[in-house]
């Protein structure tokens, strides 16, 4: 059975990812990329959909022991796990090396005290849990093939298959290092080269001693702000620059329901406050890397801009259902693929063009073509702002005239009359003010309650959409102005769980939410930072302080966070970890260092 979500921890190679229970066993791995097929899916299925476990040796009829103590070594993400027991102590240490050739996973078991038995328990199973693969021995190593895959399994142990699984049964004493190495090719090339483990484990930590070094935040909450960076790192596809909103398919916003998405692609709107965080921060040969993407991927047709892509670009992410797996904890059903792609969603336009205008403001190379993209959006925008779309949140009930939507279209409008004054672009500077004008006049008028003192989430709504903290972080309105300090204290009131995080609007558990679908879900982690935002932008700097640590306490023991947290269960809910809880975590680390506000 999968753990908690937040019993997982993340390891990767900046192409695909995996992720580990404190019991030592890996539930999900996707090979080679992150949107490959999974070998491993005991994470949405049970093990008969593939797992690997290693850990100390137990009876068949008890549940696998948890780790006692597991940690990254230092500022990387390379997991050392500990168990112990009653003849000893074990570490087992996990990493995926920055690929250079075949992808692999390496763990390496390590006596630390006694003479510990240990088993380890390998059942591959490939197209997400759906084929058993062909298994077999060759040249003294185990291969299982299955159509177009081909994984390799190393190891000096002696192994032997039952019941279609793989194991090895060994002890460990101090002293002892023994590898396993599974590694990922195409079936019909040569078989990779055998792993080299130790040299492997060096140059992994040498690649993130020298990754992180780069980092110029040295605030008082760096310990956060550079495991999110890590996180934000190994989310990365390493050969587009794309970045995938997170690792997983399907794990719950609400346990048991269907609000279940496949996240393993590249969210526009992630994507560009992920390089804000990332230029904030000094990793700007990321975020040049992203703008190549960015611009490779909307290259042909910019107008017509799709809210994600594929990591390498791709426009076609039909969405299917898997039947044959279960889901986790029965939350089916479990998606591939997303259909939102095509959505209408206004506010990507002004995302984008709010990276490329901070891109341009921190001295990133010129690109010409990134300036010509942002005047080719808002040529887009003149004749489409004012229709109704699925909004942020990519609702599938009807399409509505959402306030976010048209004030990231006056953010989009805004930075592009900011990129021709500068003089590095030209354009109808005069047409496009007047432009920038009536969308910011329509909706103070629009969607704005005069008499609750609030906007709102759709034009003539009476619903708030925890979105609506943006307006002063985008510079729509001063964070002084009346209508702000308002909106704030209604989210606050209306949107908030008995803990003080944040909704991201009301689900009221039926068919007739706002986003067309039934059920709840959890308290939304990035609109809860953004409130610690507006609170420190409002002088509210204390308060804001207490909401980002009781936001840092949710974290999992190794520092990651999925998409929500749900209030009633108390655990972390949604893919992870997720990329669009750990960008805002960085950047009201930011707020706040910069605002003195933080305790110690």
């Amino acid at each position: 059975m999968a753990g908690r979500i937040e019993d997982y921890a993340l390891i990767g190679d900046m192409q695909t990812a995996a992720l580990v229970c404190r019991d030592g066993t890996v539930d999900w791995l996707c090979l080679p990329r992150f949107d490959s097929h999974s070998i491993f899916a005991g994470l949405l299925g049970t093990e008969e959909h593939g797992f690997w476990r290693i850990g100390p040796a137990h009876a068949a009829d008890s549940e696998p022991p948890r780790a006692a103590r597991r940690t990254y070594r230092g500022d990387s993400l390379i997991l050392e796990s500990e168990w112990d027991t009653p003849r000893g102590t074990v570490r087992v240490t996990d990493f995926m090396p920055p690929r250079d050739g075949a992808p692999q996973l390496i763990r390496i078991v390590e006596g630390v005290s006694g003479r510990v038995p240990m088993r380890s328990e390998l059942r591959m199973r490939f197209s997400y849990g759906r084929i058993v693969p062909w298994v077999r021995k060759q040249d003294g190593r185990t291969v299982a093939v299955a159509g177009p895959d081909s994984v390799w399994f190393d190891t000096d142990a002696e192994t032997y298959g039952e019941s279609l699984t793989t194991y090895a049964d060994f002890t460990v004493a101090p002293g002892d290092r023994i590898a396993f190495t599974i590694s990922w090719q195409p079936s019909h090339t040569e078989p990779p080269p055998l792993p080299e483990p130790e040299e492997s484990l060096h140059a992994t930590e040498e690649f993130w001693r020298e990754w992180v070094e780069q980092c110029t935040y040295h605030g008082p909450y760096r310990e956060a702000v550079i495991r999110s960076l890590i996180t934000l790192k190994a989310l990365t596809y390493a050969p587009t620059g794309g970045i995938v909103a997170a690792p997983t398919t399907s794990l719950p916003e609400d346990i048991g329901g269907v609000r279940n998405w496949d996240y393993r692609y590249t969210w526009l709107r992630d994507a560009a406050i992920t390089l804000s965080s990332l230029l904030r921060t000094g990793y700007r040969e990321e975020a040049r890397a992203w703008r190549e993407w960015l611009l490779r991927a909307v290259a042909g047709d910019p107008e017509n801009l799709q809210i994600m892509y594929g990591i390498a670009g791709e426009r076609e992410l039909g969405e299917a259902e898997l039947d044959w797996l279960p889901g986790y904890e029965n939350s089916a059903p479990v998606r591939v693929g997303n259909g939102a792609a095509h959505q209408l969603q206004l506010d990507v336009y002004g995302e984008v063009a709010e990276a490329l205008h901070l891109a341009h403001m921190t001295g990133l190379a010129r690109n010409d073509y990134a300036s010509l993209l942002q005047l080719k959006l808002i040529h887009y925008l003149e004749n489409h702002w004012q229709e109704p779309d699925e909004g942020i949140w990519e609702v599938r009930g009807p399409r509505r005239q959402f306030v976010h939507s048209k004030v990231m279209a006056w953010v989009a409008v805004d930075r592009a009359v900011k990129l021709i004054e500068s003089g590095d672009a030209d354009g109808p500077l005069e047409r496009w003010r007047e432009l920038r004008d009536e969308i910011h006049r329509e909706v103070c008028e629009q969607g704005y309650d005069e008499e609750r003192n609030t906007f709102t989430q759709s034009y003539g709504s009476k619903e708030l959409d925890a979105s609506l903290l943006l307006i002063p972080q985008v510079g729509f309105l001063p964070p002084d102005d009346k209508r702000v300090i308002g909106t704030i204290e209604a989210i606050q009131r209306e949107l908030s769980t008995p803990d003080g995080f944040i909704l991201r609007y009301p689900t009221g558990g039926d068919d007739e939410n706002v986003d067309g679908l039934p059920g709840d879900e959890g308290a939304f982690l990035a609109c809860s930072f953004w409130m610690a935002d507006d609170l420190a932008m409002i002088g509210r700097v204390d308060e804001a302080r207490q909401l980002f640590e009781k936001l840092l306490s949710l974290r999992n023991d190794l520092g990651l966070l999925a998409e929500e947290w749900d209030p009633r269960l108390k655990r972390q809910v949604g893919n992870f970890p997720q990329a669009f809880s750990h960008v805002p975590l960085i950047d009201t680390a930011l707020r706040l260092t910069a605002s003195g506000a933080y305790g110690g």
